[in-house]
């Protein structure tokens, strides 16, 4: 499963969902159903998907979940399912905190409501962000439970056990959840404070977490037998299909004129719409309306649309990489993230300094299921059915395009043929609610071909990074001094999620993280830099890892290049930097160990692989990476090495192996979390070997997979993969795997032929290059 599915899912952005401040209330709804709804086009999708909810009676202890009185336990995930079992291993975490049977146990993807909070899954966040809060909510609800079963069963809960949905007195009584529910009237409220105070299990006694024998993943039967329903599949009766004609650019692109003479000829056709948006997010489009999608293709390709092209239409990456450099070498703008006291005498003093850019390329999704919408009014609420990663993103938005209140627009959440960070950006909403309300609210389900989706994807910006290493005259480094210019996704879809630089100045934490590294380099300086071009021509996105997978191309690289100059051990250099001293100590409780903990997985990667022991055919080579994975708040510590070989003849280099070792903290899935690391992985290598695109007046070059490469199944390495035991609180594990392959595929070339690659990706005519000049 983890190397299908577009190398399974990840980018998998948000932040912490805490409790309530008013309390947490536990207590018995009476006759209760889930929110889901058992009809044609419904969102929340209950797996096992035998019943719509858990039918009268059903006793719901908190939002996050509810007690049938035939022992079902349903629990309500407000992530989206894209493929990484996100539900399953959700609820693998309330449901051991409470005692559940895990055969008992079924999952609920809910549509959009306040009450959940923040909406979103990306950053590799979701289980992070949901541990303290399931946990609680678990030993919310065993505290509840056994509280009733003592009355019913004649004692005090101190005397009762639990274990697999049955509560035991010491008595020798026992009653089932289920029963509990059934017979009696459990309630119970709590402060927060008290909230705070209850007793959580130790790791020693946790049942379901960490088990790797626990095989059954929820929502996988549904899939594989094609009750699973993706966006792609919703209908309502008396639904018309749209396609959009898409403009030039993506912004200021204006319609002159349509021609539909030949679109009238396509049996089906109905018309076409101009979309005027308020909310300025697509520009320029027009949509054609037919009574099935194949006449909606058809006569789209037959509309005529004169437009008046934006001001980026003859744009090129070139164009876009030159901007960025110009930004670097500018000593004004940008925005420091770290500037320490120091970095400008340690150059301006140092012996020798080493001065290094690179560069990567625009990189699109592609993921599987192209972007789609179904809107239409239902009682005076506009009503989206899609997959979205970002639901709470993209409401306002809707709102404003549609000129409602926010109250008046309802998600309808669906399983996603992939997410990869491009359904955080729910812009494709927003035409499929245009055309609904220009049709007075009947439903209008628009579908992007594929190559529709390539062009209007929010895909990631190029980007040029310059990093420099000052040193004294014993080759001791003093500074380091890492810029990088790219454009902005957090900047341009979600403002206030940015971060806070020095003197509190805002910048996007995800077109900068990764340079924050935990290495001990003297005066540190991180400068980031937004690339106004970039963010003219195109729609910055969050793709799976974001820009960790392009400033560890930089800083690990770098690394590389230093150690080798100076004739040092590339691993052990490293060692001798990650000192976890000073910033990079690491807090509770995220980052417990700090550095030390990287330190470590590279020293079991050195140890696994027989690093400096190996020998290998001529041209082979071994090469290391290790990251924090994503953000520095939430590290997840991994380490990996890639064998390659390079065919100097063809300049073709083939990745043998991939080993990586993993701290993540708590493993809750140890199923879904290999599969995730292998498909980050993956994606890792497909973006150094063989994936980009290009930008050629205004747009990306490629329309389809006769052109854009991804990696193929033949081309798949052998891969070890290693989690190191901990019970510290569990990081992320969506994306982390992204970030080391490529540079540890960069610094193998180097060690198997000489060559020293700079931009991303690699191709063979680079490596040709670097072989005559070498």
């Amino acid at each position: 499963m983890g190397r299908l599915n577009r190398f399974l899912t990840g980018k998998g952005s948000g932040a912490g969902q805490g409790l309530s401040r008013r309390g947490f209330l536990v207590t018995s709804l009476g006759a209760g159903v889930m929110f889901g709804f058992a009809r044609q086009a419904s969102a929340n999708q209950i797996f096992p998907l035998d019943k719509s909810g858990p039918g009268d009676g059903a006793f719901e202890p908190t939002i996050w979940c509810s007690i049938a009185p035939d022992g079902e336990i349903t629990v309500n995930i407000i992530r989206a399912e894209m493929g990484q079992h996100i539900g399953s291993a959700l609820a693998r975490i309330i449901a051991d905190e409470m005692e559940a049977d895990w055969e008992k146990v079924r999952i609920n993807y809910v549509d959009t409501d306040p009450k959940w909070g923040l909406m979103v899954t990306g950053g590799s966040w979701s289980v992070w962000m949901t541990w303290d809060v399931f946990r609680q909510a678990g030993a919310a609800t065993r505290t509840a439970l056994v509280e009733e079963a003592a009355r019913l069963l004649g004692t005090t809960p101190d005397k009762c056990t639990v274990s697999r949905s049955i509560v035991s007195a010491a008595n020798g009584k026992q009653i089932s959840f289920g029963d509990i529910v059934a017979q009696g009237h459990p309630s119970h409220s709590f402060t927060p404070e008290e909230m705070a105070k209850l007793p959580l299990k130790p790791a020693s006694e946790r049942r379901l977490i960490g088990n790797s024998e626990l095989k059954k993943a929820l929502d996988i039967p549904a899939k594989t037998t094609g009750e699973a329903i993706y966006g792609i599949d919703a209908k309502v009766e008396g639904m018309v299909y749209a396609r959009p004609k898409m403009p030039p650019t993506r912004y200021g692109s204006k319609v002159r004129s349509v021609d539909d003479s030949e679109a009238r000829k396509v049996k089906g056709y109905i018309r076409y719409l101009k979309i005027d948006d308020p909310s300025g997010v697509v520009q320029g489009w027009v949509v054609v309306l037919a009574s099935s999608y194949a006449a909606a293709i058809r006569a789209t390709d037959a509309l005529k649309v004169d437009w008046i092209p934006g001001e980026t239409a003859h744009v090129s990456e070139r164009d876009i990489q030159d901007r960025g450099r110009e930004l670097i070498n500018h000593k004004e703008g940008g925005v420091y993230v770290f500037n320490d006291d120091g970095v400008d005498q340690a150059f301006s003093s140092a012996h020798t300094v080493m001065d290094k850019e690179y560069t990567c390329a625009s990189v699109l999704h592609y993921q599987l299921e192209p972007t789609n919408a179904l809107a239409f009014v239902k009682d005076g609420v506009y009503e989206i059915h899609a997959g979205n990663q970002w639901q709470s993103l993209i409401l306002p938005t809707l709102a404003k395009a549609l000129e409602v209140p926010e109250s008046k627009v309802l998600l309808r959440s669906y399983l996603l043929g992939g997410g990869f960070g491009r359904r955080l950006n729910g812009d494709y909403m927003i035409p499929a609610a245009l055309a609904s309300k220009a049709l007075g609210g009947k439903p209008v389900k628009l579908i992007l071909t594929r190559s529709d989706d390539m062009v209007f994807d929010s895909f990631r910006s190029p980007s040029v990074q310059r990093v420099r290493m000052a040193f004294d005259a014993s080759s001791k480094i003093t500074a380091m001094d890492y810029q990088a210019a790219a454009g902005w996704p957090t900047g341009v879809m979600a403002e206030a999620f940015m971060s806070k630089g020095v003197n509190d100045v805002p910048y996007d934490q995800f077109a900068i993280a990764g340079a924050d590294h935990w290495y001990e380099v003297g005066a540190f300086r991180v400068r980031a830099l937004r690339n106004d071009l970039a963010e003219k021509t195109f729609r910055p996105g969050w793709l799976r890892s974001v820009s960790p997978g392009w400033t560890s191309w930089g800083v690990e690289c770098f690394l590389d290049e230093v150690a080798h100059a100076q004739k040092k051990d590339p691993v052990q250099f490293r060692l001798e930097l990650l000192t976890g001293a000073g910033r990079n100590k690491g807090e509770a409780p995220d980052a417990v160990g700090g550095a030390l903990r990287q330190a470590a997985v590279l020293r079991r990667l050195a140890e696994k692989v027989g690093w400096g022991k190996q020998k290998l055919p001529k041209d082979t080579a071994l090469g290391i990476c290790t990251t924090a994975g994503q953000e520095r708040g939430m590290p997840t510590w991994i380490a990996c090495c890639a064998q390659v070989h390079v065919d100097r003849a063809t300049g073709v280099v083939r990745c043998e192996k991939l080993t990586i070792v993993v701290d993540a903290g708590t493993v809750v899935d140890p199923d879904g979390a290999r599969a995730q690391t292998e498909g980050a992985a993956l994606w890792g290598l497909s973006m150094v070997l063989f994936e980009n695109t290009e930008i050629v007046n205004g747009q990306p070059v490629d329309r389809n997979l006769n052109t854009y490469t991804p990696l193929r199944i033949a081309d798949t390495p052998e891969m070890d993969i290693e989690f190191l035991p901990s019970t510290e609180k569990p990081m992320g594990l969506g994306e982390p795997g992204t970030t080391v392959v490529g540079p540890a595929i960069g610094n193998a070339i180097f060690n198997a032929v000489g060559v020293r690659l700079r931009h991303m990706p690699v191709r063979p005519a680079d490596v040709l290059r670097g072989l005559q000049g070498s």
